[in-house]
Formats: structure tokens, sequence, C-alpha cells
């Protein structure tokens, strides 16, 4: 019994000993939380730099204002008295579209409601060819400046309304452009419009489905 009793005892004494000397690695590896203070300054940065970038790119959005007050300061500089006043003009309709034509010795600018054709007409290729034909047909792309009041319908409706009243200006510069003209088909006025609904349809022409029983 005696030596159970003084196992029982160097045992519980090892016990003690370790459990007072494992806290003490814990204690040695506490310092781990430094490289927290070096990853934030590198998430910080993108940040910075996309604010940078962003003010950089703030002021260059902004001249588009001036630029259409100086477009229209020219346009009337150009039309003294107005569109009414100039000897060189042509009405063109196309649908609900209609457009008042304006044409003056220059290098063949052409500005639309005091913005320019390209920027007005979204870019769109087809747009821009119907407001160049009459031009380009006569050779005159790059010696008349266009200037048009246009309102009424939509862009491809407001194009080919300017393109007629290119064509009708240009018989005011000479009666000789006729011939091309007609036989390039810029004279003809385009009467197609959009049918009207009918009663009891669902569209101009469209019907309900049928239904025997």
């Amino acid at each position: 019994m005696a030596l159970s009793v003084s196992s029982l005892a160097s045992s519980l004494s090892s016990l003690s000993f370790s459990s007072q000397v494992s806290p003490k690695p814990n204690a040695l590896a506490l310092p781990r939380p430094k490289p927290l203070s070096v990853s934030l300054p590198s998430r910080a940065s993108p940040l910075a730099v996309s604010a940078s970038a962003a003010a950089a790119a703030a002021p260059a959005a902004a001249p588009s204002e001036p630029e259409a007050a100086d477009l229209r300061k020219y346009v009337k500089s150009r039309l003294p008295g107005g569109f009414a006043a100039q000897s060189i003009f042509g009405t063109g309709r196309r649908k609900c579209a209609i457009a008042r034509v304006v044409l003056q010795e220059g290098t063949g600018k052409v500005v639309i409601n005091y913005r320019d054709a390209k920027e007005y007409l979204q870019g769109n290729p087809l747009w821009l060819q119907y407001v160049k034909v009459p031009l380009v047909t006569l050779g005159y792309e790059n010696s008349y400046d266009v200037f048009v009041k246009a309102h009424g319908g939509g862009l491809s409706g407001q194009a080919q309304a300017i393109s007629l009243g290119i064509a009708r200006a240009l018989l005011k510069v000479s009666e000789d452009h006729r011939s091309p003209l007609r036989e390039e088909g810029l004279l003809t006025r385009d009467s197609r419009v959009v049918e009207r609904k009918k009663v009891g349809l669902k569209k101009a022409r469209k019907a309900p489905q049928f239904s025997k029983r």
C-alpha cells in the first residue's frame, strides 16, 4: 500500500508540473498579429488609385456643355436673321418628321438642332448616308455646310426628311440639278405612314385569334 501511495503522489506531481509548463509555449507564441499590419496598406492602395483615376476622368466629361453652347453661337453667326431669312433653304418630310434645311457655302459641315450630325444621329451609318446622298450625287459633299432644324418622328424619319430637304434646297442653287436628283429618286416625297388601328382589331390589320366554338 505504501508503494501505491508513493506512485500516485509522484504521478500527481508530474501532472501538476506539466500543467505549469504547458502555458509557457502558448505565451511565447502570442506575437502573431504583425502580418496584419503589413497587409492593410497593400489593400488600401487600389482604392486610392481608383479614386485618383475617377478624379482625373471627371474633368474630361465636363467640356460637352461649353461645346454645345459654342456650336449654337456658331450657327447663329452663320445664319443672321435665323433660318427663315436664308435664301437657299428646303423643307423635307417623312412620316411624322419635318426638317427645315439651309445650305451655305462651306466645307461640308452638317449641324442638326445645334449638334453635330454624327452625334445627333448616334453614329448610325445608314442615317448619315441619307443625309449625304444628295450632296454626293452632285459632288458637293465638301462645298456646302448644312444647317438643319428637325422635329417630330424618330431619327430614321428625320434623316430621310433631311435628305429631301437638302435635295429641294439644291434646286434653289441651280435648276440644272433637278434631272440628276430626280434620277436618284431624291425629290420624291415618300408618302408611306403608319396605318391606323382599327376597331375590333389588335393593330391595323392584326385580328384576334378566331375560334369556331
